[in-house]
């Protein structure tokens, strides 16, 4: 083809995204089924993942869940069967009262929540699960990479088996879990990837530099996968990259940024944060910002001189936010120190 032609073609789709774009914006899309389908959860014991399990529970998915603390993993498994019992006890009802005797397209007793104890940081604990989960369950076709933790040191105080953890968890988890995974989704042309990444993937502060490297690995792992997948024409293989604003799960209690400003930027709900992610993975979004306003920020950041970025942070109070996090933190460990000498 000419490449005039095709310089012509090419501008016609980037301007025809732009349009299906602002589309979706002003027209919800309609969300897809997940019913019958399996969807593995990592970090599923405590915080984000816990919610999603909740929600994909709520949306009839047969659910795994995988956290390195099986206790917190089971109380999330039995909140997931009260959902299922909910259910099933609202769909026997039904014939009853609308005395048509129609039947759901999936029997809620169907309906089962899988528990695996995995610490995904280990990549042969990863692949040894996986394989239980292939034969206990079966084939995965949601996989929600949402694992995370934070070391909370400055970096010269940080001990390198926590960065080397923090890499390995937040990061390296998901090479692991997608080549456990995505040669059945590929075979069937069929899954979604979602990344639960952060902000903090998307533009830095201080004081969690292995935090951030983390976060700015899964992003790049997550785009470069989605890219491959475009390039190898699976279409039926949707990703979806979710990147939120700072938390109220206590991650990162203490974080603060400038007084004034923080009654127009709070620390996000979990539950709002989940719905908003939610509503774009059932809606094949490729990624989500939680709030909108991060899309700005990090086009800002992308736009602007390093020393403007730097006045901006400063105003914000974005600079230092997490200083009074990681003291805490420390505090904490100081406790338990002076604690365990006694």
């Amino acid at each position: 083809m000419n490449i005039l032609l095709e310089l012509f073609v090419v501008t016609f789709r980037v301007l025809w995204a732009f349009v299906l774009a602002a589309a979706k914006w002003l027209v919800r899309p309609k969300e897809k089924s997940v019913a019958g389908q399996v969807c593995l959860i990592t970090g599923a014991g405590s915080g984000l993942g816990r919610l999603f399990a909740l929600e994909f529970a709520r949306r009839r998915a047969l659910l795994v869940l995988w956290d390195i603390n099986t206790q917190s993993n089971e109380e999330t498994a039995g909140m997931v069967r009260h959902i299922y019992r909910e259910m099933a006890e609202a769909a026997a009802a039904a014939p009853r009262v609308a005395g048509d005797g129609e039947k759901d397209a999936l029997p809620h007793c169907n309906l089962q929540v899988y528990t695996y104890t995995c610490d995904v940081g280990k990549r042969e604990n990863v692949y040894s699960t996986a394989e239980r989960v292939r034969k206990e369950v079966g084939e995965v076709s949601v996989l929600v990479n949402n694992a995370g933790v934070v070391s909370g040191h400055h970096l010269l105080e940080c001990p390198d088996e926590l960065i080397e953890r923090t890499m390995m968890v937040n990061c390296h988890a998901h090479f692991w879990t997608s080549k456990a995974f995505l040669p059945k989704m590929l075979e069937m042309n069929h899954g979604h990837i979602v990344t639960v990444a952060s902000s903090l993937g998307l533009f830095s502060t201080a004081g969690v530099e292995d935090y951030c490297a983390s976060k700015f690995g899964a992003v790049g792992f997550h785009e470069s996968l989605s890219h491959e997948l475009k390039a190898a024409e699976k279409d039926g293989i949707k990703t979806t990259l979710v990147c939120p604003y700072l938390v109220d799960t206590g991650m990162f209690r203490g974080c603060r940024i400038r007084k004034e400003i923080e009654p127009f930027l709070p620390p996000l709900k979990p539950e709002y944060c989940v719905k908003q992610a939610m509503r774009a993975i059932l809606t094949d979004q490729p990624m989500i910002c939680t709030p909108r306003l991060m899309y700005m920020v990090t086009f800002m950041k992308s736009i602007l001189p390093f020393e403007a970025v730097v006045c901006m942070y400063r105003f914000l109070g974005a600079d230092k936010c997490m200083y009074p996090f990681i003291a805490q933190r420390k505090q904490a460990t100081n406790n338990n120190e002076a604690k365990n000498g006694i």
